[in-house]
């Protein structure tokens, strides 16, 4: 599959375009990246960069994860599936790191040392903020639910004008300096 040439979509948003790429395997479509969109920065532009010689092309199930990216920028609940995510690229430490902070729900947010102790990492806060910070399915899976043990965002692929607007918009609540409240934490 390394040879499958790479298609992408792109998804609107508040914040500009997101791109999806994916592979076709076997008869199904595979989704290889989520891109955020970025300031002064076009999607397409990036993800031609990338992978060389992806091309532009829409497919059913693309278009429909698509469809639930733009539902989730207007605020809207979206319940995205695994299903037809590449997570090859993602080390064993990685995926477990993502695959549990799928779990933490909308409306609710957790720390990374949290997040760290519950998949038998003590002390790996820092080590599990990497390996959010590489993670190639944002949206999808839900980065930025996993905040400072303090109440601050931490870091954000897309920034954190954006990590505090999806935030807001799952109804996490700030206090009056930036912090989300201790009660939306689980």
């Amino acid at each position: 599959m390394a040879g499958t040439p790479c298609a992408y979509e792109l998804a609107a948003s508040p914040f500009g375009d997101v791109g999806l790429v994916w592979r076709q395997k076997n008869l199904s479509p595979c989704i290889v990246r989520i891109f955020l969109p970025k300031k002064n920065a076009d999607t397409a532009h990036r993800i031609n960069q990338a992978f060389p010689g992806v091309v532009r092309r829409s497919h059913s199930m693309t278009e429909k994860i698509c469809y639930q990216i733009e539902e989730f920028m207007r605020g809207n609940p979206v319940d995205f599936s695994l299903e037809h995510l590449d997570m090859r690229s993602s080390s064993a430490f990685q995926q477990n790191v993502l695959l549990e902070n799928r779990k933490i729900p909308r409306g609710r947010v957790s720390s990374y040392g949290k997040l760290a102790g519950t998949i038998l990492v003590p002390g790996g806060a820092r080590a599990t903020g990497a390996a959010l910070a590489g993670n190639p399915f944002s949206i999808i899976i839900p980065c930025h639910r996993v905040i400072r043990s303090s109440g601050e965002l931490g870091g954000f692929g897309g920034g954190l004008n954006m990590k505090r607007t999806f935030l807001e918009m799952e109804g996490i609540v700030f206090d009056s300096r930036g912090k989300v409240n201790k009660d939306y934490f689980c």
